[in-house]
């Protein structure tokens, strides 16, 4: 593994915000303060033993913003874009027999103020995106028009994430919450069903207990609106496994400092986090998986959290460094640090693996090249199929976490069905992962069981807004080169 920070004028110098590979031809798109999305061609430096370089190929010029989020299609036909103030726009590829152009295609209006984030559905015929003004949109990208608006949050949402199997749409707000909607169609007069997701499980609050102690503490779980980036990416698994979910603030006793965590939620209990992952001592704020399954290498499986037929790698950014993961070991396989001046923005796979590329408010991005199956060798995965669930793995602890979680459905009817269901259900096994320093991960076990709360829509209060502004261009200084570091 080769990486380093591309020292080019990527975006002239200010912020690059979001960044994504075409998943067919691998290209790397930009964007940024400039108001410009910029295409790269990628450049091998194995070859060499050197870091991966970049090739500017052309840049699509229509927004009047800072542009927040691009997100190809996963065609690689379409590529939406979000920006400030609200715009949305769709482009469409035109190849031709000696190049390949991208045009403006549609303009998707109804955001009253800035897109953060956004994400194609399955078959690429809906997009969900979210915006300072509070609300997640689902648009239907071939008509052009809002399908369903999601207005339940009372801050930013700063992160969607759209089911592999297009059951749910998740979402997270800096007023501390983490949505999960779920499609339940209506049927029009034709018999024709139409989409429409309603809130299934509102993530907020922790109950913890300690011991024979009667008293209860009401921790949050995430951060509040004062975390300093204007992104809460989250991310689902290539399989619909798995709901990777950042800017987590946990807490491993009552009167402990708050950890900086990512929860993984398994598909079959999304009320409830499976466990916490650690974030160091900065809040994590972009998750990503790869897109690629390798086959199990068998050597660490009993210390994996996970049980599957084969393993899955994803990157958690926060605000300096990235963690890597996969599904078979509990520890970080890498931990990439000293990597830019200012905040990280976006992280992204390529579609084969073999790049792992991140965006900062410094103007610059970082190039991660990957060895030929040094994360493994790949295996195709079937989305179609049930997945399979981290439920069904077995841990070995002396004293396991128990999570626990009482939801309250915002707009089912079938409260009390859930709650029984709830009750018979056994506690999830879980480890937890405290970072005492940037390098070090050691395993710990508690005695925490811990309740996640939920609140009725009516007990939503609005929190006081901050706006964060983008760091200023800085004078040029000496690079710092980024470490790649053994667990």
């Amino acid at each position: 593994m080769k990486g380093g920070t591309i020292q080019i004028s990527w975006h002239d110098g200010k912020p690059v915000l979001t960044l994504d590979f075409h998943p067919i031809s691998g290209l790397l798109a930009t964007a940024g303060a400039d108001y410009d999305i910029k295409l790269w061609l990628i450049n091998s430096g194995q070859a060499e033993k050197k870091v991966p370089s970049v090739s500017y190929q052309s840049s699509l010029t229509y927004h009047g913003c800072a542009v927040n989020t691009i997100r190809f299609s996963r065609s690689g036909e379409l590529l939406a874009s979000g920006a400030d103030g609200g715009e949305l726009i769709i482009w469409k590829l035109h190849p031709s027999e000696t190049n390949q152009s991208w045009k403006v295609h549609k303009s998707l209006s109804f955001h009253r103020k800035d897109v953060l984030d956004l994400q194609w559905s399955p078959d690429d015929a809906y997009l969900i995106s979210g915006s300072v003004d509070n609300s997640c949109i689902i648009w239907d990208v071939n008509k052009g028009s809002v399908h369903q608006i999601l207005d339940a949050h009372c801050h930013y949402v700063q992160g969607v994430a759209w089911d592999p199997l297009a059951k749910y749409v998740a979402s997270l707000s800096s007023d501390r919450t983490c949505r999960i909607y779920v499609n339940k169609p209506q049927t029009k007069s034709k018999g024709v069903e139409k989409m429409n997701y309603v809130c299934q499980h509102v993530i907020t609050k922790a109950d913890q207990q300690r011991g024979d102690e009667t008293k209860t503490i009401k921790t949050n779980l995430f951060h509040d609106e004062t975390l300093p980036s204007f992104f809460r990416r989250l991310s689902w698994s290539p399989d619909g496994s798995f709901l990777l979910i950042p800017a987590g603030s946990f807490k491993v006793s009552p009167t402990s400092e708050a950890v900086n965590a990512t929860y993984v939620f398994s598909r079959k209990d999304l009320s409830r986090p499976a466990l916490q992952l650690p974030g160091a001592s900065k809040p994590v704020v972009v998750v990503r998986f790869c897109p690629v399954a390798f086959k199990l290498r068998g050597s660490n499986s009993e210390e994996g959290f996970f049980k599957l037929p084969y393993r899955l790698v994803f990157a958690i950014a926060t605000l300096n460094s990235v963690y890597i993961y996969d599904t078979e070991c509990a520890a970080p396989i890498a931990v990439l640090a000293g990597l830019h001046y200012a905040a990280i923005t976006d992280i992204t796979w390529s579609p084969n693996a073999s790049y792992l590329a991140l965006s900062s408010q410094d103007g610059y991005c970082t190039l991660v090249e990957f060895e030929d199956k040094e994360l493994g060798e790949s295996i195709p995965i079937s989305v179609g199929k049930k997945p399979v669930d981290a439920e069904e793995k077995k841990h070995d602890l002396e004293k396991a976490d128990e999570l626990m979680t009482e939801t309250t459905p915002d707009e089912s009817k079938k409260q009390a069905e859930l709650e029984q269901n709830e009750a018979n259900k056994q506690p999830l096994p879980s480890k937890i992962t405290t970072d005492g320093e940037e390098k070090e991960h050691v395993m710990q076990k508690t005695d925490d069981e811990v309740m996640t709360e939920t609140r009725h829509e009516e007990e939503n209060q609005p929190l006081q807004s901050k706006v964060n502004t983008p760091v200023s261009n800085k004078p040029a200084r000496k690079r710092i080169t980024p470490m790649a570091i053994d667990p």
